[in-house]
């Protein structure tokens, strides 16, 4: 198995939380609401939580610190966006009709990394 491959893939996990935390952080209230659509409540604590664990999770896969845990808490957080999805635009599974498979293959190449 060639660790360098699974090193930059681990490495890409961690980077692509970044536009999600800017994005949160930037529309703090608006995300709120939508974790709260998801009944989430109140919503902008569980954002404040999703930035923590998101924030842990690419900086342990971007600099290899604890690099299973992080990754285990990222497919954490991406599932529960996943069910957020369903919850809010119900199953559809097709990126057009906003449905869940991009958090949740994003989760399982975490899991992936984890288990390597």
């Amino acid at each position: 198995m060639d660790f360098a491959l699974i090193n930059w893939l681990r490495i890409l996990c961690g980077v692509w939380f970044i536009p999600h935390l800017v994005g949160k952080a930037l529309h703090y209230q608006k995300a709120g609401g939508t974790f709260e659509a998801a009944g989430l409540k109140p919503g902008t604590l569980f954002v404040g939580a999703a930035i923590v664990a998101e924030t842990c999770a690419a900086v342990g896969l971007i600099f290899s610190i604890y690099p299973r845990v992080a990754a285990l808490l990222g497919a954490v957080v991406l599932l529960g966006a996943g069910y957020a999805v369903v919850k809010i635009n119900g199953m559809n599974w097709r990126w057009q009709k906003m449905g869940p498979e991009y958090p949740i293959f994003w989760a399982l190449v975490c899991l992936l990394t984890a288990l390597v």
